[in-house]
Formats: structure tokens, sequence, C-alpha cells
């Protein structure tokens, strides 16, 4: 052993000193730079699982959005059809309602004009007899003068 120590030149005392010398670097290197280091690589350690977390939530957010569109889409198309059957059936009963009354309307006004036609016709009749009276009259008025001549 004594030959190896020898050969290699190692000297004890600068063995300690280095040992002393690289206790001393790594604790003002544990100090300054590793407890700085871990402080910081923790608290980017926090922030990133902070950040997964939000995504996470973004993501079950973003999920829970789409379903809820989707739901939303569907009740609106069905309103719209709904909406659409509905307006039809007024929109038909309205028809109806309007050809009711348009024959009524159309009866009525043929009723009133028949009356109006049997008016006229009354008085056409009345007229023309009493234009026979006159002319039966005229007549007779003519024949009398016509023998006492």
């Amino acid at each position: 052993m004594d030959s190896i120590i020898s050969t290699f030149h190692i000297d004890w005392k600068i063995i300690i000193a280095q040992a002393v010398n690289f206790g001393v670097v790594f604790v003002v290197l544990y100090i300054f730079a590793l407890k700085p280091l871990s402080k910081l690589m923790a608290e980017r350690g926090e922030r990133i699982e902070t950040g997964i977390e939000n995504a996470k939530k973004s993501s079950e957010l973003l999920r829970k959005a789409t379903e809820e569109y989707k739901q939303n889409t569907l009740k609106l198309r069905q309103m719209a059809v709904d909406a659409q059957k509905e307006l039809t059936k007024d929109l038909e009963q309205l028809r109806v309602k309007n050809l009711d009354r348009i024959k009524a309307d159309n009866d009525e006004w043929t009723k009133k004009r028949i009356e109006q036609l049997e008016i006229d016709k009354k008085a056409l009749v009345e007229g023309a007899k009493s234009e026979l009276v006159t002319l039966a009259m005229l007549a007779a008025k003519k024949i009398m003068e016509d023998k006492n001549k």
C-alpha cells in the first residue's frame, strides 16, 4: 500500500484539505444554489400542476358546453318543428274560417240580390200595371171620343 501511495504521490494532508474544501464548496453551493433551485423547481412544479388542473377543468367545461350546445340545438329544432306544425294548423283553421266566411258572405249577397230582383220585379210589374191602366184609360177615352163623334 505504501508503494501505491509513493507511486501516485498521495499526501494525506492535501486529501484532507481537499475534502474540507469540497465540504465548504458543497455547503455554499447547497445554501446558495441548491435550495433556491429546489424552491424554484417546486414553484414551477406547482405552476405546472395548476396548469394541468386548469387544462383538465377547461377540457371538462368545453365538453359540458359542447354537450349543452348539442342539447339546446336539439331542443331548438324540436321547438321549430312544433312551431311549424302549430303554424300550419293555425293557417289551415284560418283558411277554413275564411272559406266559411266567404261562403256565408256569398250566400248573403246572393240572397240580397234575389230579394232586390224580387223588389225590382214587383216595381216593374206595378209600373207595367199602372202603364197598362193608363193605356187602357186612354184607349177607352179614345174609343169614347170616336163614338161621340
